[in-house]
C-alpha cells in the first residue's frame, strides 16, 4: 500500500472510488495538511473535466498550508498501465501531473510522507477557468474530511479569482481581436 495525499477533486472519496477511477480501491484515512507552505491554484487544463484543474504551488513564507485527504492505495493501482485495463492513479491524474512525495500532518497530528501528484511546471497555464462541478468535488471532499472551513472558503475564493482573471483576459483578447477589423496589414 502507498499513502496518497489528494487535494483536488479526488479528495472527494466518492469521486476517487467511482467505477471510472479507482473503483473502491482507495481506503480513506482522513484529512491531512501539508507541512510545507503550499497554496492551491487552478493552472492546468483538464480535457476530462472540461475546465482548469487544481495544483499545489510551493509558497514559502506565506504561512499557507493546503488541506486534503489521505488514502491508502494498493501499489498496483498507483502507477503504470495494467494489463487488465483497470486504471491507476497515475493514469487518472494524466500526463500533465507528476508524482511527488510531500510531507503532511495526518489526522493524529503526526508528520508523515505521502505521494501526491503536482502539475509539471511546463504544463502550468494562466488565464484558465474552472467549473462549479469540479470545485464542488473539492469542497465536498474537504468538508466531509473536516478540513477547516477557513481553508474551504479559501479554495472557493481562489476558484472565483481564477475565473475573474480568465474573464479579464478574455475581454482583453476580444478587444484586441475587434481591433483587427481596422488593422491595415498591407504596410
Amino acid at each position: 500500500m502507498s499513502l496518497v495525499f489528494q487535494y483536488g477533486s479526488n479528495c472527494n472519496a466518492a469521486r476517487l472510488n467511482d467505477a471510472e477511477r479507482l473503483a473502491g480501491a482507495a481506503i480513506e484515512r482522513g484529512r491531512a495538511e501539508t507541512i510545507d507552505e503550499y497554496d492551491i491554484v487552478f493552472d492546468v487544463w483538464s480535457q476530462k473535466n472540461g475546465c482548469a484543474a487544481s495544483d499545489l504551488i510551493l509558497m514559502p513564507g506565506t504561512g499557507r498550508h493546503a488541506w486534503g485527504a489521505l488514502y491508502d492505495v494498493p501499489d498496483d493501482r498507483l502507477r503504470g498501465n495494467r494489463a487488465d485495463g483497470v486504471k491507476t492513479l497515475e493514469q487518472i491524474e494524466g500526463p500533465r501531473y507528476q508524482e511527488r512525495t510531500i510531507r503532511v500532518r495526518d489526522p493524529e497530528n503526526k508528520e508523515i510522507e505521502a505521494v501526491t501528484f503536482l502539475v509539471r511546471p511546463a504544463d502550468r497555464r494562466s488565464n484558465l477557468w474552472t467549473s462549479v462541478d469540479y470545485v464542488r468535488h473539492i469542497v465536498k471532499g474537504l468538508r466531509l474530511n473536516d478540513a477547516p472551513e477557513e481553508y474551504v472558503q479559501h479554495v472557493i475564493d481562489v476558484a472565483i479569482e481564477t475565473n475573474r482573471q480568465s474573464a479579464t483576459a478574455a475581454e482583453e483578447q476580444t478587444r484586441l481581436i475587434v481591433g483587427l477589423r481596422a488593422t491595415d496589414f498591407s504596410q
